[in-house]
């Protein structure tokens, strides 16, 4: 048994970016099907009165008909930015989060290793900020390439290549301001759910481990606790989610002085009231069954592979044979 067994010194950011960002990718592995159909579901009947024609009818149909007319090629669209994008986001949202809340408490003069729901909170926010901005271009090359369907289009219809000929084919029409759109939505979006992630997770699995529910090291408590933590950002992440979908995907138009702007919303506040007074308060929560199946397990599996690899690399990192 190693002499630093009990006394392994805490990650640096630079390793909590890079072993959050691995975690994410291996969830995003399994979540990006349900991704693709939430976002062809979330732009289904945008902005019409009466629903518009239904291409799908629910997350379930866009599955068969995504496989049967694209294959596997189409269920999994967006992959490749997705990966990228997990890493930006994931890695910033859990590198940063531990940072972030030791320094607040110690703006507030409270134990840095205390867990306060007010600096967790406002930790959790801003670290997903972070990650928000970072990842912001392929977070939007990602929902345009989901969107996309040969076979059965909704919304507007961006095709692209590849990522790489999404970027460059965006910076070449627009600039950086191209590549910078609906970032204000992502922020938001990114904030909301990042600010319940890690809290309710933090704090689901001590009340587990104090109560003696589980032990500290169970597969079952990591399970457990990130389920609560996934239903929490699904409730929080929802109708900014839709919004940040649809501001990504809207298509643009010129101005005299040759700035881009959206043809349909102006801003995240401009398309939630859009969306409710055109399709009902509830075309904020379109998508929701899908955004479920995909957060739901994108985040048990992203904090629970998260913990083990930790565990892993602490273990490597500090020579513990036991």
């Amino acid at each position: 048994m190693s002499s630093t067994e009990g006394k392994s010194r805490p990650l640096n950011t630079a390793e909590g970016f890079i072993l959050g960002g691995i975690a994410a990718c291996v969830a995003v592995t399994f979540s990006n099907p349900a991704d693709v159909a939430k976002t062809r579901l979330q732009l289904q009947g945008e902005l019409a009165k009466s629903g518009g024609e239904k291409v799908y009818k629910n997350v379930f149909d866009v599955f068969i008909k995504t496989w049967r007319h694209e294959g596997l090629r189409g269920v999994q669209r967006g992959l490749g930015p997705a990966y990228c994008y997990q890493v930006l986001l994931n890695g910033s949202r859990l590198g940063f989060y531990e940072p972030f809340r030791h320094a607040l408490n110690r703006a507030f003069g409270v134990n840095p290793s205390t867990h306060v729901p007010v600096t967790s909170l406002m930790a959790g926010a801003a670290s997903g900020a972070i990650g928000a901005i970072l990842g912001n271009p392929l977070f939007m090359v990602k929902a345009r390439i989901q969107a996309f369907s040969p076979a059965l289009p909704v919304g507007a219809q961006h095709y692209y290549k590849h990522s790489w000929d999404a970027l460059s084919t965006i910076f070449r029409q627009q600039g950086w301001r191209g590549l910078v759109r609906g970032v204000d939505a992502a922020v938001l979006r990114t904030s909301m759910g990042s600010s319940v992630q890690l809290p309710t997770y933090n704090w689901t699995k001590n009340q587990l481990i104090d109560h003696g529910i589980s032990s500290p090291n169970s597969i079952w408590t990591y399970l457990a606790s990130s389920s609560v933590s996934g239903v929490c950002v699904l409730i929080m992440m929802q109708p900014a989610d839709t919004t940040l979908t649809r501001m990504y995907n809207q298509p643009t138009r010129v101005l005299p002085n040759g700035k881009h702007v959206g043809v349909l919303y102006k801003n995240p506040i401009d398309c939630l009231w859009k969306t409710a007074k055109a399709e009902g308060v509830t075309g904020w929560y379109k998508g929701s069954t899908a955004h479920f199946l995909r957060i739901a397990p994108h985040t048990i599996i992203t904090l629970t592979a998260n913990d083990i690899i930790i565990n892993l690399y602490k273990k490597l990192r500090d020579g513990d044979d036991s």
